[in-house]
């Protein structure tokens, strides 16, 4: 039964973009990996699945994670979820009959795909044909969310009309869009995030996904200042925005969702980690792994959680009256910080605190 199964798991590793196409059809691919909602099909960005790797053994193709309810698994346990999880011997019967079933061969796949630009070398281009954000669109987007911060140096630019399709068959519409630089820990952009805009008002364009990704996204992220020994991790680039509003001296990164936020590759020698997580069973899940990742290196973790979805939301909505009883010292905070609003966000003032060791919060 055991050689059976590994033949199968392999059979099926061979096929995985087929598989991700039969069994999560809701879902999309994003450079080297295969997004949906979960292993119920339903859309979302929660549970990613590796489209390229060895057929085995770490980092293997095929391999998942469902950062929202913690599952993870292979091609048969993701069948097995699908199937209802009757019994092993059923998942195996139905991973036979899917391969038995007539389609393309992975060389013809790999025939077709041939012609697809390096996804690295695309973003890289598309982001050396976009302008530096400052009086664009893309800004007015960020100033509307009442982001403040400096984004004179952000890995921020704009593009006036990248391409969109709903689907890889869709028609293409042109959007402008707000581009981020999405580096490793030696600072190469390994990809970009892309938010498309509204081109009248400024939101996010009114499509089914206007946050997008392109290239080499998992472990990696959007860096807003140089990072040591200390960091702020957090999701999406409005959040940690947000939070650059309050401590704009402090390092920060966006992992763009909660899936590649738990997966986010802890540099070497960091100390202190603030976790800023939203507020959703997605987030705290993502942001525990990463805790109990970056713990086991070493590092300090301290987790923060918005009041509402996510600190953007605390930014926009957040009064201090009933919280200032927390804030504590603030004039020493106000000597050391001179150019730090403690009062606008709680959880920032928490943070400064921790990184000095001014108070005893407690491991995360």
């Amino acid at each position: 039964m055991e050689s059976r199964a590994r033949e199968l798991s392999r059979g099926l590793a061979e096929n995985v973009e087929a598989v991700c196409k039969h069994y999560l059809s809701n879902g999309r691919r994003s450079g080297n990996y295969w997004i949906v909602g979960d292993v119920n099909n339903h859309a979302g960005r929660s549970l990613f699945l590796r489209l390229k790797g060895p057929l085995s053994s770490k980092g293997a193709r095929g391999k998942w994670t469902d950062a929202a309810s913690g599952e993870h698994g292979d091609l048969l346990d993701l069948i097995a979820a699908r199937k209802g999880g009757h019994s092993f011997t059923h998942t195996l019967d139905e991973a036979r009959r899917f391969l038995r079933t007539p389609r393309e061969t992975l060389p013809e796949l790999q025939s077709r795909y041939s012609g697809e630009p390096d996804t690295i070398a695309l973003a890289r281009k598309i982001w050396a044909a976009s302008r530096p954000i400052v009086g664009t669109k893309a800004e007015a987007y960020l100033r509307a969310q009442k982001i403040t911060a400096d984004l004179h140096d952000a890995p921020l630019r704009y593009h006036p009309a990248l391409l969109y399709r709903e689907y890889p068959d869709s028609p293409p519409r042109k959007f402008p869009v707000l581009v981020a630089a999405v580096t490793n820990h030696d600072g190469e952009i390994m990809g970009i995030h892309r938010t498309f805009l509204d081109p009248v008002r400024n939101a996010k364009a009114n499509v089914a996904s206007p946050r997008r990704s392109l290239g080499a996204i998992l472990g990696h992220g959007v860096r807003f200042g140089a990072i040591d020994d200390f960091a702020v991790a957090g999701e999406g680039i409005e959040t940690v925005l947000s939070l650059k509003n309050i401590a704009p001296h402090l390092p920060m990164v966006a992992a763009l969702s909660a899936a590649h936020l738990a997966a986010w590759d802890i540099p070497t020698g960091l100390r202190r980690l603030v976790i800023a997580a939203d507020n959703d069973r997605a987030g705290r899940n993502a942001a525990r792994k990463l805790a109990e990742r970056a713990k086991a290196e070493g590092a300090y973790v301290e987790t923060i959680v918005s009041q509402g979805k996510d600190f953007n939301s605390d930014l926009q909505h957040f009064t201090p009256g009933p919280l200032r009883s927390q804030l504590g010292s603030r004039n020493r905070m106000r000597h050391l910080f001179p150019n730090v609003s403690f009062t606008r966000m709680p959880a920032v003032w928490r943070i400064v605190q921790e990184c000095l060791g001014l108070t005893d919060l407690g491991h995360s």
